[in-house]
């Protein structure tokens, strides 16, 4: 089968960020037949429509042309106020535009985040209903949510906790097979 080629983006920006850490422990328990790039977003200018008029930026030429050449999208999503951070939606407006052709449109999308008491289930119904206007095809079922993350992490934001480790585990897998079913190849 045709290998599938993810690309990973945190919506934080912190070094020690749990969430840039989910992605790093992703590069090391990708399943077979996957690979995982992670992007970086905090070049990224604040979306404006007048200097999209004016021409794209290149660090936003740069995003969409990975997220467009990726066969899907993983997302580690921390949750500020009860949403997704600004930079991550920052990033997701810019990638959306124009809408007709944004690289969004149709793409397999995982989404997995780690923090507070609730694990960020709060900003991932909130990122759900982004993706849904930009065409994107989230996967509906596991669920990464990694609650008291503080307590799973190391200080350097590494992931040390193996239920967590397993369940990243179980939705790495889930995503290769929901992107192969929506290219038509067999699955799981």
């Amino acid at each position: 089968m045709t290998p599938v080629r993810v690309l990973g983006i945190s919506g934080s920006l912190r070094k020690a960020s749990h969430n840039t850490g989910l992605l790093r422990a992703a590069l090391t328990m990708l399943p077979e037949g996957m690979t995982l790039e992670i992007a970086e977003i905090g070049s990224l200018p604040l979306y404006n429509g007048d200097l999209e008029a004016a021409g794209e930026p290149a660090p936003v030429s740069e995003l969409k042309s990975r997220i467009g050449s990726a066969d899907a999208v993983l997302i580690a999503c921390p949750e500020y106020n009860y949403s997704v951070t600004g930079v991550l939606k920052n990033a997701l407006d810019w990638a959306s535009r124009p809408v007709k052709t944004s690289p969004l449109n149709g793409k397999p999308l995982a989404m997995m985040g780690a923090g507070g008491a609730q694990g960020t289930v709060r900003a991932q119904m909130h990122l759900r209903q982004i993706l849904l206007h930009n065409g994107a095809l989230a996967l509906p079922k596991p669920e990464l949510y990694v609650y008291r993350s503080r307590e799973k992490f190391d200080e350097a934001g590494e992931l040390t906790d193996d239920h967590t480790k397993e369940s990243l585990r179980t939705l790495l897998q889930a995503l290769r097979a929901w992107t192969r079913r929506m290219r038509g190849e067999p699955w799981p």
